[in-house]
């Protein structure tokens, strides 16, 4: 990670941290990069929050004055970005969201012309010059760059999603959470070209309630929707759609975790299921891993976050992967998480087998987690700590095969964070309070 971009491109404060500024000098680097004997293509997307058109100017002024041809998608999830950048030949894409953040927060990630993740060595590029090293040519007379609303875009996206899962979702009661976010722009449409019939809440963007008590990290109220009504499935998805948590009919939580499970399954019923093989983070449960260890799947973990479990799964050409947050690739169709994508394959497999969602996780036993942060002085110093590491030695020996400890350090902040999986609550609280004390008590 550089010192701007992280692993999800840049993302701060609006007008603190990020700053139009940073947003100009962004797309002039790009402008200029992709478009050394020709007018680069650039496509950006944004979410609903209120500084998303601010930092969209910004991007297409910087990026048309170095002599780029930007098409402007307006509101949609990250994944149409990707999907759309290499279909149409785009030289990059621009997604201009917080993700699941507060509507005070955004970001801004760059994909490349294949619709991944930039490389590095653009970033750092870019980095450099958003420091004042080096300059960038600015375009004059006619070599300046023009910008396009592109209206057509969304509906290409739509049509591919459908393609790809094409179902028939008729007679089909759906609950949706569109967390007042990029989904507002793609999923009622879905959803209902396929015959589904619909409830919709929160699909009322106004540019500061993006996530507020809503979505995937608050699907309170669409688990209250799913018991007091009946639907055959709920899904409430994040801040620009690229991650979903869905909710059974009975308004039980279906994670990350229980996704790649149905899915998981049901692809290795149909041999469809490279290697045998399902990529999760190092944060997921650990009854996932036993449900898989009696269903004969076997499982390869990464580092928290999207970006290694796409790496993994790209490398060895697995065929998903995700994390318990909501973040689930299907590799042979997009190489980034979709919510909404995730939810038609979660319906797919519904269609296919007759099952209900809860009868599709009965195998399944999720641990109870508990999780929590610790200030430490030195987050690295503190995991080296040998007192420490017999604590946590110790704690592991006691759980055994009934559960599991993880001490690990943020990615961002002077924090330790320590998560506990055992049979019961009381036994996660024992356990993650035994080693939190200690840290406090050696002042760490």
């Amino acid at each position: 990670m550089g010192k701007y971009f992280g692993t999800d491109g840049v993302r701060g404060r609006a007008n603190d941290n990020l700053t139009l500024d940073m947003a100009v000098a962004i797309g002039k680097y790009i402008g200029s990069y992709f478009g050394q004997d020709r007018h680069a293509r650039i496509l950006i997307g944004k979410d609903t929050r209120l500084s998303g058109s601010m930092f969209e100017m910004g991007l297409a002024a910087g990026a048309t004055s170095a002599g780029a041809n930007v098409y402007l998608l307006g509101v949609c999830p990250t994944p149409s970005i990707s999907y759309l950048v290499q279909k149409e030949r785009f030289d990059c894409g621009v997604m201009i969201s917080a993700s699941h953040n507060p509507y005070y927060d955004n970001g801004i990630k760059l994909f490349n012309h294949e619709g991944k993740k930039m490389p590095e060595e653009i970033l750092l590029g870019i980095e450099s010059y958003m420091d004042g090293e080096g300059d960038v040519e600015l375009a004059i007379n006619d070599a300046l760059g023009s910008v396009i609303r592109w209206e057509d875009g969304l509906e290409l996206y739509i049509s591919y999603l459908k393609a790809c899962v094409d179902i028939d979702l008729s007679g089909m009661n759906i609950a949706l959470d569109l967390s007042n976010g990029s989904a507002t722009a793609t999923a009622v449409e879905t959803l209902k070209d396929l015959g589904a019939n619909l409830k919709v809440i929160h699909a009322q963007p106004d540019g500061v309630n993006i996530n507020t008590d809503c979505g995937s990290t608050h699907p309170e109220s669409l688990q209250e929707l799913m018991c007091s009504g009946h639907y055959d499935a709920g899904f409430a998805f994040d801040g620009d759609a690229d991650r979903l948590i869905a909710v059974n009919e009975n308004g039980e939580l279906i994670t990350g975790d229980h996704t790649l499970y149905i899915c998981g399954c049901h692809m290795h019923k149909n041999g469809t299921l490279k290697d045998n093989k399902v990529v999760t983070t190092v944060m997921s449960n650990l009854g996932l891993y036993r449900a898989f260890d009696r269903a004969s799947i076997s499982y390869e973990q990464t580092a928290v976050g999207d970006k290694y479990v796409y790496e993994c799964m790209e490398k060895n050409d697995y065929s998903i992967g995700g994390e318990q947050s909501g973040h689930v690739i299907f590799n042979a169709y997009e190489n980034t998480g979709d919510g909404l994508f995730t939810a038609l394959m979660l319906l797919k497999v519904m269609r296919e087998t007759g099952k209900k969602l809860s009868e599709l996780t009965e195998d399944l036993f999720i641990y109870p987690q508990l999780l929590i942060n610790v200030k430490v002085n030195d987050k690295h110093r503190a995991l080296e700590n040998e007192e420490l590491l017999e604590q946590v030695d110790l704690v592991s020996k006691e759980l055994g095969d009934e559960g599991r400890i993880l001490v690990r350090p943020s990615g961002t902040e002077p924090l330790v964070r320590v998560m506990v999986e055992a049979k019961t609550d009381e036994l996660c609280d024992l356990y993650v309070n035994r080693v939190v004390n200690f840290i406090k008590t050696k002042g760490l």
